[in-house]
């Protein structure tokens, strides 16, 4: 279609500017006529955007909410700084406009924060920046400069600012489908793992602060493990990060207090929220002895417990144990000193009944709440029954299968196929659900950066989901992009729920 760019702007309230910005799916055609009208208004936007013009109104038609991208754009042209940034987008190439336009439209976190700071656009919206992977290293690097030679609270919020300048590349990446799924859950998890050790190297720092004097490395023999998502690297857009912390085991009282005040202060540079928010919610909940155990471990102490008391929940959760930041010689000896109690033991029936004894009754809770359906994680079907399906059978292997590379979901599937303990129609469906299942999770996070894994129950809720899915719904339009993710949704979580039952009830069987 051409978009006469021109009679847009000298008449964007024109009834043919209005016919065709209804044709082109907005729902307040008045309101894009303002916006339009406000470029036109200003001479620098009017000349960068009168040969741009027809590359935005074209992306609307392919965007999540053209409506919110269009409220957003006028938001950010008037924002401090945001005239400047159109005109950087407008200089850069149509791709560039697109991208600015995909992250005003695709949800209203990544609008949010693109009216926030402007100062991002340029480099958000280079293609070459889009399309770059995400290195642990590099991240690193990057949030070390930005937190260096700033104050306690400034260090902090830079951090938390670092972070989510990176989710608003990857949601946009994400959207576009410059990543795979996998992808996605890939580039979450080497953020993370660059922040991480940042974070360390800044609470050490306020320790010494702290103590007024110099000190040796406060984080010397002091190691950091992620378990659950972070552990196998497929991190979600606004995860929890769940964290265990172990020492050498330092002899003295003063070591033992050393050691404890640095996660205190790894844990509030993570997770105080500050105006900036948060860099990571922390989950301690899965260290040995949980709430009511000691905040750092020694090497002794952990697997003193896991010998003595760990329960079988524990062994699926140390399947993801990684070093993410600290001492990586602490982390490897703590990976082997609790490999006995994961794999050597025999995984036997009882242990699958306990299993599902936990699993059904986190799903009694979730139908007392009407959420069964709706949930993607717990719900039937859902994520974490194809995770127990796999580390059910990985740990059943008795060990063959414990390379690191099966921390992660889908590379453990893989190794089961392999191994002959999936069948290929089995591995198939349970990775297609999986990464479906992660995307759903994705979009639906992304829209607001908040931890939900729960369906909109509205139709118009659902309908944002699905486009934010890429679902188009045909003739349709919106109705049928939310009927299609229903049928999508259906025919993942009935056989993953099949397969679910089949393979750990017959686990039970002699």
């Amino acid at each position: 279609m051409v978009v006469p760019a021109e009679r847009m702007l000298d008449d964007p309230a024109g009834p043919a500017a209005i016919a065709w910005l209804r044709r082109a799916g907005l729902e307040a055609p008045e309101g894009a006529a303002r916006v339009l009208r406000a470029i036109a208004a200003l001479a620098p936007t009017r000349q960068a955007f009168q040969a741009r013009l027809g590359c935005v109104l074209e992306t609307l038609e392919a965007v999540p909410d053209a409506d919110l991208a269009l409220v957003s754009l006028e938001r950010l042209l008037h924002a401090e700084g945001g005239a400047e940034a159109l005109l950087a987008a407008a200089a850069l190439g149509p791709d560039a406009v697109a991208a600015l336009v995909w992250a005003l439209g695709g949800a209203p976190f990544l609008a949010e924060q693109v009216i926030r700071h402007p100062e991002w656009v340029e480099w958000l919206v280079r293609p070459a920046e889009l399309r770059r992977p995400q290195r642990k290293g590099e991240i690193a690097a990057q949030a070390r400069r930005a937190a260096s030679g700033c104050g306690r609270e400034a260090a902090r919020d830079a951090l938390r600012l670092f972070r989510r300048r990176q989710l608003v590349l990857l949601a946009l990446r994400d959207l576009r489908r410059l990543s795979s799924v996998a992808g996605t859950l890939a580039d979450l998890s080497a953020v993370a793992r660059g922040l991480l050790p940042v974070a360390l190297e800044l609470a050490a720092s306020e320790l010494q602060d702290a103590r007024g004097r110099a000190l040796h490395d406060p984080a010397a023999g002091f190691a950091v493990l992620a378990l659950g998502k972070l552990g196998g690297g497929e991190l979600n857009y606004s995860s929890d990060v769940d964290l265990v912390y172990v020492h050498g085991g330092a002899a003295g009282a003063e070591a033992e207090g050393r050691v404890d005040a640095l996660a205190r202060h790894l844990t509030a540079v993570l997770g105080e929220a500050t105006h900036e928010g948060h860099v990571y919610r922390v989950d301690l909940r899965l260290r040995p002895e949980g709430r009511a155990g000691a905040l750092v471990h020694s090497l002794d102490s952990a697997e003193d417990y896991y010998r003595r008391r760990g329960a079988t929940w524990e062994r699926l959760a140390l399947l993801k144990a990684r070093a993410v930041a600290g001492d990586p010689a602490i982390g490897r000896e703590f990976r082997r000193r609790v490999a006995p109690f994961v794999w050597r033991r025999p995984f036997d029936a009882e242990a699958v009944r306990q299993v599902l004894r936990l699993k059904q009754e986190s799903d009694r809770r979730l139908a007392a709440r009407g959420l069964a359906e709706r949930h993607v994680k717990l719900g039937r079907g859902g994520i974490r029954e194809v995770e127990l399906v796999v580390q059910v059978l990985q740990i059943r292997q008795g060990g063959r299968l414990r390379a690191p590379a099966a921390r992660n979901t889908l590379f453990a599937l893989e190794a089961l196929r392999q191994a002959g303990t999936l069948a290929g129609a089995e591995h198939d469906a349970l990775a297609a659900a999986y990464l479906f299942l992660r995307d759903v999770e994705n979009k639906l996070q992304m829209a607001h950066d908040t931890q939900t894994h729960v369906l909109p129950a509205d139709e118009a809720g659902l309908a944002l989901l699905a486009a934010r899915m890429g679902y188009r719904g045909g003739r349709r339009g919106r109705s049928g992009a939310a009927q299609e993710l229903r049928g999508a949704l259906a025919l993942h979580t009935e056989a993953v729920h099949r397969i679910y039952e089949d393979l750990l009830f017959r686990a039970l069987r002699p």
